[in-house]
């Protein structure tokens, strides 16, 4: 059953990519972001099984994200990917602090909630510095590599799939070392800790396999008029990408 329900998640939330971008253009990739990090947090909390190998049900999720930088770079340049990164970083700092205010209210007397946000959000710091340690490290390296692989490879659009999948597939594998050792190392036996590991890439190298024809759709989006992008003192891709591909044409 997780395996169907694994392959509805990965179309959902690809799929939702696309759509926040038709309908809100360059913003609705900074929500998506944004919404993506803070729920994963919370869903890498359970642990289930995919074929029979334990993950986290957040990685789907937290793998989306990297189809959001690389519809960015790809579409608006480095600067704007790297907005989304830190965009991300700012809403979980928010976020923790947040819900660590919540768990040190008093509830009262007739409260029934509080000791399932303490067993939820109780452990949020630990999630959240894990997960941000990794995000940071491999979303900035994801934007590095997309754009070091463009570069290498000349402004040639049928190299698409390998910017794509080249940086995602590195920079997945540092998020998922950093992520799974600081957040799960000492609650798990090391064997399980190694399949969690094991599984966690197999699972988000899986997504970013998938999003390949994603990012060819973001490619020919028009964003609706909701999207900033068509305002008229607005640019479609930063000054320092409109270089590069000069260059790259040239």
């Amino acid at each position: 059953m997780n395996e169907v329900m694994f392959l509805i998640t990965v179309l959902a939330y690809l799929g939702g990519v696309l759509v926040t971008y038709k309908v809100f253009g360059k913003s609705g990739l900074y929500v998506f972001s944004i919404f993506a990090t803070l729920l994963s947090c919370i869903a890498d909390l359970k642990c289930i099984n995919v074929l029979g190998f334990p993950t986290n049900a957040g990685m789907v999720l937290y793998a989306s994200t990297f189809l959001v930088t690389d519809i960015l770079s790809e579409k608006y340049g480095k600067k704007s990917a790297e907005k989304a990164v830190y965009y991300s970083l700012a809403a979980m700092l928010l976020w923790v602090i947040g819900t660590q205010l919540t768990v040190a209210l008093t509830p009262n007397v007739n409260d029934q909630m509080n000791s399932h946000i303490c067993s939820v959000f109780g452990f949020a710091p630990r999630i959240f510095l894990a997960s941000m340690a990794g995000y940071i490290v491999s979303q900035n390296f994801d934007v590095f590599m997309y754009h070091f692989i463009w570069k290498k490879t000349g402004n040639n659009r049928t190299m698409l799939w390998l910017r794509n999948n080249g940086s995602t597939m590195l920079s997945q594998a540092i998020d998922t070392v950093i992520f799974v050792t600081l957040a799960f190392w000492g609650m798990y036996p090391l064997k399980v800790f190694l399949s969690v590991l094991l599984t966690s890439y197999v699972v988000k190298a899986s997504v970013a396999l998938l999003d390949t024809p994603f990012i060819y759709l973001a490619r020919k989006i028009k964003p609706l008029r909701l999207g900033e992008e068509n305002s008229e003192n607005s640019n479609n891709v930063d000054e320092d990408t409109a270089k590069e591909q000069v260059l790259l044409e040239a």
